[in-house]
C-alpha cells in the first residue's frame, strides 16, 4: 500500500489566504497564487493549518516571513494561523484597500494588484 504524503515543502516566505466566499475572499486567493508565480513566497494551506496537520505545522515552523491575505475584517487566515500558534508577519485585508465585499465572484485584475503590491511592500 503506497502512502499518501502532500506536495507541500517548506520555504522562507509561506502565503496563507483567505478562500471565503466572497469577491474579496477570492481576490485574495488569487493574489496568493499570484505571488507565488512571482516567486515571492508560496501559497500553503490554510485548511491544513486549522487541521493541525503534524507536517505542515512542522513546515510553518521553520519559515521566515508568514503571510496572511485575508478578504475582510473577520480575518479568518490570521485568526487561523493564530489559534495554530503562528503570528503573521504581514497581514493584509482585502477591504482595507477599498475593494467592497459582496457575495459574486467577480474581481478584475488591478483588484488583484492592488494587493499583491500591499503585500510585497509589507
Amino acid at each position: 500500500m503506497t502512502e499518501e504524503k502532500c506536495l507541500c515543502e517548506p520555504t522562507e516566505i509561506l502565503i496563507f489566504p483567505c478562500s471565503g466566499g466572497s469577491n474579496v475572499g477570492q481576490i485574495a486567493n488569487e493574489a496568493a497564487k499570484e505571488l507565488t508565480t512571482l516567486n515571492h513566497g508560496k501559497m500553503y494551506c490554510l485548511a491544513g493549518i486549522g487541521g493541525h496537520v503534524s507536517g505542515l505545522i512542522e513546515s510553518t515552523k521553520v519559515a521566515k516571513n508568514l503571510i496572511a491575505i485575508n478578504g475582510c475584517p473577520v480575518s479568518c487566515a490570521k485568526k487561523t494561523l493564530e489559534h495554530a500558534g503562528f503570528n503573521p508577519d504581514v497581514h493584509v485585508i482585502v477591504t482595507h484597500l477599498g475593494i467592497k465585499k459582496n457575495s459574486s465572484f467577480t474581481m478584475n485584475n488591478s483588484e488583484i494588484e492592488r494587493v499583491i503590491k500591499k503585500v510585497r511592500s509589507g
